[in-house]
Formats: structure tokens, sequence, C-alpha cells
């Protein structure tokens, strides 16, 4: 697997997680929301930095 395809896969599990956890929120016990949202939330920002750093590190 090369590295575009790599950052690719984690921007899609990131957003998935995050979905995950939006839509099964009422489901999760209280003391795992809280450290699954961080994980997500930090995994989506980095996905978002991943994204800005592929596009400026490679101009088409």
């Amino acid at each position: 697997m090369n590295n575009a395809t790599s950052i690719v896969t984690f921007i899609i599990l990131s957003f998935c997680l995050a979905l995950i956890l939006i839509m099964k929120k009422d489901t999760l016990p209280s003391g795992v929301k809280r450290p699954l949202a961080l994980l997500a939330l930090v995994m989506v920002a980095f996905s978002f930095g991943l994204l800005i750093y592929s596009f400026l590190a490679n101009p088409v």
C-alpha cells in the first residue's frame, strides 16, 4: 500500500467511527462515551490535517 491509500483509509475510518458514535450515542455506557468521543475528535482533526497536508504537498 502506498502513502495515499493509507491516508484515504485512515480518513474514511476516522469519519466512520465518528458517525457510528453519533448514531449510537444513546446506547453507549456513560463511562465509555467521553474517551471514545475524544478519540474520534483527535482522529478526525488529524484526518483534516492529513488532508490539507496531502493537498499542499502534492499539487496537481
